[in-house]
Parts: structure tokens; sequence; C-alpha cells
């Protein structure tokens, strides 16, 4: 029952060393890619490492436990407040970095971003007495 006291993980090292464990495992995947090959005339196939995005949730189906029992016996505990901040902050900037890299496609920028509590929307707030602005906005090359 998730609460109860009953950790898979029993010490804060244990769960800082478990992260450490996943985040390899995340940064160094054999995948098997399948590509045509016209100068033969056929499927090659061949084993690459890749990489994938850290998650609390990956997280918690790497260790064998639910998100809620995650949560609940360590998020919510002093002891291991500190671990679980690091590993939500290392998600954040792990998503980042691989945008910024290119290993993410940037067209999933916004869904991975709203995660973590960023918006793609840009909000411009002007007030003042007086204060008259006219915004006109044209697509490149078409002037009227």
């Amino acid at each position: 029952m998730a609460g109860d006291g009953k950790r898979k993980l029993k010490t804060d090292k244990e769960l800082q060393d478990a992260w450490e464990a996943f985040k390899f495992k995340c940064d160094n995947r054999i995948v098997l890619t399948h590509e045509f090959s016209a100068k033969n005339s056929e499927f090659v196939s061949k084993d690459l490492q890749r990489c994938t995005t850290y998650t609390i949730n990956e997280f918690c189906e790497f260790i064998h436990l639910t998100r809620s029992a995650f949560y609940a016996n360590y998020a919510n505990k002093e002891t291991y407040k500190d671990t679980v901040t690091r590993m939500q902050e290392e998600c954040e900037n792990d998503a980042r970095k691989k945008f910024e890299l290119g290993v993410i496609p940037t067209q999933l920028s916004g869904l991975w971003m709203s995660k973590y509590g960023y918006t793609a929307k840009t909000e411009t707030n002007l007030s003042g007495e007086g204060l008259s602005v006219k915004v006109v906005i044209r697509e490149p090359g078409k002037d009227e």
C-alpha cells in the first residue's frame, strides 16, 4: 500500500544509486534500426546507441514501483525530499538539453515543456494613461 512505510529503497543513498543507474540506462539504450539500402536493394538492420529522456514515470517502471507509491513513500518524506527534487530538476534539464541538441524533435517541445510549467505563448500587457498601441502583423513579403 502506498505511503505505508514499506519502501523498496530503504535509504536516500539507495534512491540516489537507483536514479544514477536509471540515467545510465536512458543514456545508453541500444535500439535495432532498419534501413533500406538502395545499393544492395535490401533492408539493413543494425544496433545503434540512443538516449531517451529521463522521466519520473519511467524511473518508477525501472524500479518496479507505482508512481503513486513513489510520491507517497519518497517525494513527501523529509529524508528523501532533496533527492526527489533533484530528480525532478534533472528530468526538466535533460529534456531541455535534448531539445537544444536536436535529440528530441522541436515539434514536440510544446508537449514536453508544458509538463514543466513552460509555455510557448507570449503575452504582452501594456497599460498606462492615454497609451494607444497599434500592432500590425503581416506575412513576410506581403506589404499592403
